[in-house]
């Protein structure tokens, strides 16, 4: 295995399906991160048939480095994200094994919510969905993933 290989970073995305178009967006965007090596992207989608989605997600999440939260009124609603996905993310987070970053997407509520005293990507906070250019979002998104990745990579 090469040193790149051995110093590669797994990310986690946690989502809710009708977030699934913005997902894949930011999903292109790291593109050069996992292109250079620095990063192994994995979401539920990469599930395969027979599998059991429930320990194939728990266990992709306990090996993650990272964990984006994509951040939507419906995330915030999802019953199964609430009581397994974000509860697990943010014990992870407090006992310093992974690194939970939320990324606003869509407008909501969120300023009460467990991981609302993290610093989230785009810039101050700002909603995906509130840019002229959708793609000014997802670069800044990127540029931000991409300072994280290369302060945990040279930690390592």
């Amino acid at each position: 295995m090469t040193q790149t290989a051995t110093a590669k970073l797994k990310l986690f995305i946690s989502y809710s399906h009708e977030d699934e178009k913005l997902k894949n967006e930011l999903d292109k965007h790291l593109i050069m991160l996992k292109r250079s090596d620095k990063i192994e992207v994995w979401n539920d989608r990469q599930l395969i048939a027979g599998e059991e989605w429930d320990s194939g997600i728990r266990n992709e999440m306990q090996h993650a480095d990272i964990i984006l939260l994509l951040i939507s009124a419906d995330f915030n609603n999802s019953e199964y994200i609430w009581k397994e996905e974000l509860a697990h993310a943010m014990d992870r987070h407090a006992k310093g094994t992974a690194r939970v970053v939320p990324v606003i997407l869509r407008k909501c509520e969120w300023k009460d919510m467990p991981y609302s005293k993290l610093q989230a990507l785009p810039r101050n906070a700002k909603p995906v969905s509130e840019y002229a250019d959708k793609d000014d979002a997802f670069t800044e998104i990127a540029v931000g993933i991409r300072t994280l990745v290369d302060t945990m990579l040279s930690k390592k």
